[in-house]
């Protein structure tokens, strides 16, 4: 089918934490045989910071920041079998949400793809005019980033005709083991841009150990940390392009997974994170949500902290030897259970009943 999908950027992971899970997902999708058109908007910086060209398994489509270029790519959406608006575009995500249904063809698929679930259902508990609530039964389902049965649950009180997670998972052809890189040597990495929700996790999983361990030495990656007091055994590396992820996990003694406060709460909402570290075989330290279980084994495929002091405590305890131990464990579960062909699988089937039962409707 043809897929017209407008999401944050395909092509840039500047200030875009989506952009992996996007090309894992579409990519895996074209090769069941759907043609996939991406739009996305020239805002924050981000075609100046683009970590791929344009990818073979989707046509790009960037249009410039203005309400009329926008109007002229949600016409595009007529030429559709699936409309897919994904949340935390950036620019115009009130005119996409309400716009595109009215620009599909009738027979269309149409989809909501939230990237962020918890942040999207917190807005809307406090918002009962927000327009993605307003615009829920337009949409023929809802897909998510993660979440589990509370966000199921709590898409459909709200309104949703169908919610289905849609977990983050690894590319092997994009996230793998490579030689150690000098520019990287640490004992722990956190790779992760600066948001108000996850600040003061930040603080509390990652500077504060790093307080705690002045003979360790930290590194921490993404965008917006300049200014913020930091130890002095922490050195930023400001954005962190997905070209150096295999490198950076691969030095490391052990990389640290944050999740932002509403996810945490959540739970069930791995990050995309996750499954590239492991994909590298860097042993991981991930702050504690429900439902860890369901995608690596705590202590022996990923380490497990309820604070900072229990990352400290790893730290001190964590042998090169056990890392290594742990990295190659989470490696062979994500390479068996957690890819992005799997996941594809599912969705290319999800895709295809969903506009089949439409159209015979």
């Amino acid at each position: 089918m043809n897929i017209a999908f407008y999401g944050s950027s395909l092509v840039s992971s500047y200030w875009n934490g989506a952009a992996t899970y996007y090309r894992g997902m579409l990519g895996e999708l074209a090769r069941h045989g759907h043609a996939i058109t991406f739009y996305e908007p020239d805002a924050y910086g981000r075609q100046l910071n683009r970590d791929i060209a344009d990818p073979e398994y989707a046509r790009v489509v960037v249009y410039p920041a203005t309400e009329e270029a926008a109007r002229g790519v949600i016409a595009d959406a007529a030429r559709a079998d699936a409309v897919v608006k994904a949340s935390g575009v950036g620019v115009f995500d009130e005119l996409l949400v309400t716009a595109l249904p009215d620009a599909a063809r009738r027979d269309a698929l149409l989809i909501f793809w939230d990237v962020d679930a918890p942040a999207t259902l917190a807005e809307m508990r406090e918002a009962p005019d927000h327009p993605v609530r307003r615009m829920l039964p337009r949409y023929d389902m809802v897909l998510t980033y993660g979440g589990g049965s509370p966000v199921i649950a709590a898409y459909t009180a709200m309104g949703a005709r169908a919610c289905v997670p849609v977990y983050n998972a690894l590319d092997p052809a994009t996230h793998f083991p490579v030689a150690p890189d000098p520019r990287f040597n640490c004992d722990l990495v956190f790779l992760g841009n600066r948001l108000p929700d996850r600040e003061r996790r930040v603080e509390q999983f990652f500077l504060e150990p790093a307080g705690a361990l002045p003979s360790r030495a930290f590194l921490l990656g993404g965008s917006g940390w300049d200014g913020k007091a930091m130890p002095t055994n922490v050195r930023r590396l400001g954005h962190v392009s997905t070209r150096d992820h295999n490198a950076l996990n691969s030095t490391a003694r052990a990389a640290l997974n944050i999740s932002r406060a509403s996810m945490a709460d959540t739970g069930f909402s791995p990050a995309t994170r996750v499954f590239e570290a492991a994909g590298a075989g860097c042993c991981l330290i991930t702050d504690a949500w429900e439902g860890i279980e369901l995608f690596l084994k705590p202590d022996e495929e990923i380490l497990v902290a309820r604070d900072g002091r229990d990352v400290a405590a790893h730290m001190a305890a964590l042998t090169p030897k056990r890392a290594a131990a742990i990295g190659a464990a989470a490696q062979a579960r994500v390479l068996a259970e957690h890819t992005y062909a799997r996941r594809g699988v599912e969705v290319d089937a999800l895709l295809r009943e969903a506009l089949a039962r439409k159209r015979a409707g």
